[in-house]
């Protein structure tokens, strides 16, 4: 008998014993059967859920997901980034490119590696307690650019956040290679 085929006998035995059947006369176990045990059964629905799995993937056992390649973008794919008119957060900015890559074969990019490069380009800064938490704060080339501090309201109350304009937005998707590898 071929070892697929002895796979998938296993798992046709495990299900009827999870089942509280015996697999070699496909009589019902009695109640008090160690087999009908609560913990048992479900021992023998996971072992039957793995078998499952196994038999989908060909009789392999699937390894582990390789790991995700360092993050990267294409001129081309950046060529779709989907700029607001409005001006919005670094966390939307970042977001909007992170959906232009396969999140499955790559890793995201963090907003902070664009926020540590827009520091290294001199764009940002430290705020240093002139906006409330607000920890980054525009230059005056990044306001240039269309960097600005805005004061909203929230539930919490009022605070400050830094925002980025269209102009702002092109810049970063412009310069994201420089950016990134700063």
């Amino acid at each position: 008998m071929e070892e697929f085929e002895i796979l998938c006998r296993a798992k046709t035995y495990i299900d009827k014993l999870a089942n509280g059947i015996n697999p070699i006369n496909d009589q019902l176990l009695e109640e008090d059967d160690i087999v009908n045990n609560v913990r048992l059964s479900r021992c023998f629905f996971y072992v039957s859920d793995i078998l499952r799995q196994v038999i989908e993937n060909g009789g392999f056992v699937k390894k582990a997901k390789n790991k995700r390649e360092p993050f990267s973008i294409s001129d081309e794919k950046l060529n779709d980034f989907a700029y607001s008119e409005d001006p919005i957060p670094i966390t939307h900015i970042v977001r909007r490119i992170n959906d232009l890559i396969d999140k499955n074969e790559m890793k995201k990019l963090s907003y902070r590696i664009v926020l540590d490069g827009l520091k290294e380009v001199g764009l940002l800064e430290d705020a240093n307690g002139r906006y409330g938490n607000t920890r980054n704060c525009p230059t005056e080339m990044g306001k240039e650019i269309g960097i600005s501090i805005e004061r909203r309201i929230g539930n919490r109350g009022e605070y400050f956040a830094t925002y980025y304009n269209r102009n702002a937005q092109e810049f970063i998707i412009n310069h994201i290679q420089s950016i990134i590898n700063k």
